[in-house]
């Protein structure tokens, strides 16, 4: 009796959805998000009696939720992103 042998052309090859290009997009897509969470924390004071203008900095007012929008843009970009697409 011979060796049966699988045909591969009958067995569909599975995929991914998302390629490394996907990937490399959200991941750094995380990093600005979490960037962005970073520079937002801290300038709270002990005691809550005293008034600390530190939470009004531009690092907490402009760039942290700048950083984070991108990151959020950067995260719909890489789902969006049609690796398969020929030019």
């Amino acid at each position: 009796m011979g060796k049966k042998q699988k045909n591969t052309k009958d067995t569909p090859r599975q995929e991914f959805i998302f390629q490394r290009k996907n990937y490399l997009f959200m991941f750094l897509g995380i990093a600005f998000i979490a960037l962005g969470f970073i520079l937002m924390s801290g300038g709270g004071s002990d005691d809550p009696t005293v008034f600390n203008p530190d939470i009004y900095s531009f690092r907490r007012i402009k760039l942290a939720p700048t950083l984070v929008l991108i990151g959020l843009g950067l995260e719909v970009y890489a789902i969006l992103l049609n690796p398969h697409k020929n030019k």
